[in-house]
């Protein structure tokens, strides 16, 4: 079922028809979202798109932190001046709140025991708002029921915006109009409390941040429209009236270019997780690619002493059962077929490793001459071996050696200069290794980082072993892989 044509949700996706008919004129078509559409989901209110704290950015301290920052000013004093303006507590609470919305948001949520805080501000801001504009309307000689009607009307539909700045405009224009048509003395020349200007100018930027610009286009001529009497009701002169008009229409530009600059930042965070999801899948494919090339020459030889050892099975033992000979044939030909088939699968990933690792690979029998590169390198390298050494399968000795070769590769790379500690400790069914160093701690979310850590996870995971990496105390970082033998991948 089509949705109805006047729902929000059909005006904000841009500027197109907003109707079936497709004849609306944009200005209309604005007028009418912002002043009669219905928003199918109210708005998110400051646990939305206002930002939210983490547990190191958050209240009081997160706003002064992030206003020293752009002025270069210590944060410490920054909290220390906003402390001594607590008494005024409404210039205060409307500076913290502007600098609260228009900060970048965090990605994290805040502690639930602290979302409260916002709302008890808020709520304490439109508060003050509110019995300053009913006062200066009493002090501008307003009647009691007018006073307190207009006032209410100008000044409390803000807490509204919570939840739907755009319903809370609407009720606050209306407040603005009334107190636009002179009603409380013509020969003023400023119908409006500053706090009724303060709390609309406020509702104006939350329009300008939450919706796109066919509403903020309707919200603005709106605003016009509302101001422009009071140049006949009220002893206000044109400039003055074109000045009002002016600011409301700066802070609504405002309020988009906020918004804009936020969808911005959230298709590029988009686009940069995507990146690195790509770049962590490649490094995978091509760690397996170099995994398969490596363990291709060993299969290939298994394989094809199983071929011969069937071949020769007939010829060394001359009084063989027929039976035993077709046997062996079937084992031939089995093993003849899967090394074709091995080498067919293997050989696209061959031909894409053209150059690279035709050499014997290494193994754990090289421990010593990896160390040495190493402290050459600049780090001082210390190899302990705990159990008796043996020969391990092909498959485990050449992963165990390139697992200790990243990890130093790593600890080269982020702690150069640091002691590092290698440990190899040979046991009845496990390989284990440790790698340690007392450098600085990887950094975190490094675009493009991590790499090698895919790749010695995956030759942990291809023997069914396992890889455990993080920062040790008090500083330094870990790599702890064990990987299981059994008599499938030992050689002895």
């Amino acid at each position: 079922m089509s949705e109805p044509p006047n729902r929000l949700a059909d005006v904000t996706q841009g500027p197109g028809p907003a109707t079936p008919e497709g004849t609306e004129p944009y200005l209309l078509g604005a007028l009418r979202a912002a002043v009669w559409a219905t928003p199918e989901e109210p708005p998110r209110g400051p646990r939305g798109d206002l930002p939210t704290r983490s547990s190191a950015d958050r209240k009081i301290a997160g706003v002064c932190s992030g206003l020293a920052h752009y002025i270069g000013m210590q944060p410490g004093r920054m909290r220390l001046l906003f402390l001594v303006l607590v008494p005024l507590w409404p210039v205060t609470a409307l500076v913290y709140l502007l600098l609260f919305a228009v900060m970048s948001p965090d990605q994290r949520r805040a502690n639930r025991r602290w979302r409260v805080l916002p709302w008890v501000i808020w709520v304490l801001f439109v508060f003050g708002m509110t019995a300053g504009s009913i006062g200066q309307m009493f002090a501008m000689g307003a009647q009691q029921g007018l006073a307190w009607g207009v006032g209410l009307l100008q000044c409390a539909p803000l807490v509204v915006a919570a939840w739907s700045p755009l319903i809370a405009w609407r009720l606050m224009t209306v407040g603005v109009f009334l107190g636009g048509l002179g009603a409380l003395q013509p020969e003023i020349s400023w119908p409006w409390p500053a706090t009724t200007c303060i709390s609309y100018l406020l509702v104006l930027y939350l329009v300008g941040a939450r919706y796109d610009r066919r509403v903020l286009a309707g919200a603005g001529a709106v605003t016009t429209l509302i101001v422009l009497p009071a140049r006949y009701t009220a002893d206000m002169g044109g400039f003055i009236v074109f000045v009002a008009i002016a600011v409301a229409l700066a802070v609504l530009v405002a309020g988009d270019n906020v918004r804009t600059r936020r969808a911005a930042q959230r298709d590029l965070a988009e686009q940069e997780e995507l990146r690195r999801r790509d770049l962590s899948r490649q490094a995978v494919l091509e760690e397996r690619s170099r995994i398969a090339r490596e363990l291709h020459d060993v299969v290939a030889h298994h394989m094809s002493m199983i071929a011969i050892q069937a071949e020769a099975a007939p010829y060394k033992i001359p009084d063989l059962p027929d039976p035993a000979r077709v046997t062996f044939g079937v084992i031939r030909d089995a093993s003849r077929e899967a090394l074709t088939e091995m080498r067919r699968v293997v050989g696209l990933l061959r031909q894409q490793g053209e150059g690279a690792e035709r050499l014997p690979q290494p193994g754990m029998d090289r421990l010593d001459e990896l160390a040495k590169s190493a402290r050459q390198a600049g780090m001082h390298v210390r190899v302990e071996v705990r159990g008796v050494p043996r020969p391990l399968g092909p498959a485990v000795d050449v992963s165990a050696y390139r697992i200790v070769q990243e990890a130093l590769s790593n600890a080269g790379r982020y702690a150069p200069g640091a002691n590092v500690d290698v440990e190899v400790a040979y046991e009845p069914e496990l390989l284990r290794l440790r790698v340690s160093d007392d450098g600085t701690a990887r950094p975190a979310g490094e675009p493009g980082g991590g790499h090698g850590l895919v790749g010695m996870r995956e030759r942990a995971m291809m023997l069914g072993g396992t890889l455990h990496t993080g920062p040790r105390e008090p500083h330094g970082f870990t790599v702890e892989a064990e990987l299981p033998l059994d008599e499938l991948t030992t050689a002895g």
